[in-house]
């Protein structure tokens, strides 16, 4: 097993990788209102795109959620016993071990290797980057993972931008509301010839 791995606690532990994997539009919008009519992924997700989804979520990893997105994806795809949705990445995403980060939700959740995690995100995810044999993912989760980069525990953030601008439509800007960072860019590439990953290294700005 490919265990990720990256840097060290003040007490000198070895800590899991945590990646904040987020879709966008070009103006840095995560979504579109009620009145949008652009479809999933604003209608351009293309076959390289699909495939290197796919090739990210087959890595041994742990997904974590806040109850919000949680709710969110179990409205679109369902439960593990009744799922809505049938393809190869949305499949693994909820066979995967994931962590629900709540103060709202009660267990037990209808997700196959789910498991709540009631306090706060911050104090969660710093426990489970110390105990976590795997790595850590987390979709989405917008204001949960600003919250986790304020508190330098977000390790890479790995941003998928549609080639669209939704000056009109967009809502939910995914760094709204975020401190200041500085960037190291670690990844990119281009996939079906006009949407762009892009990984970085997130460093607080003083």
């Amino acid at each position: 097993m490919d265990k990720e791995r990256t840097g060290l606690t003040e007490e000198g532990i070895m800590t899991a990788t945590y990646t904040f994997d987020i879709f966008c539009t070009l103006d840095g919008f995560g979504s579109y209102d009620e009145n949008g009519d652009w479809g999933g992924y604003w209608g351009k997700a293309g076959p390289e795109f699909l495939e290197r989804r796919l090739d990210s979520y087959s890595l041994d990893q742990r997904l974590v959620l806040g109850a919000n997105t949680f709710r969110l994806f179990r409205e679109i795809l369902g439960s593990s016993d009744a799922p809505k949705v049938d393809d190869p990445v949305n499949n693994r995403m909820m066979a995967m071990p994931s962590t629900v980060v709540s103060t709202t939700l009660d267990g037990p959740l209808d997700w196959a290797n789910a498991t709540l995690a009631h306090g706060d995100a911050v104090d969660v995810v710093a426990r489970l980057k110390k105990e976590s044999d795997l790595p850590l993912r987390s979709h989405g989760s917008l204001a949960m993972n600003r919250a986790l980069m304020a508190a330098g525990l977000v390790d890479r953030v790995q941003v998928t931008i549609f080639p669209v601008i939704s000056g009109r439509t967009g809502s939910d800007p995914i760094f709204g509301g975020a401190a200041d960072f500085d960037l190291e860019l670690l990844e990119s590439r281009i996939l079906d010839g006009n949407t762009q990953e892009l990984v970085y290294r997130p460093t607080l700005h003083h």
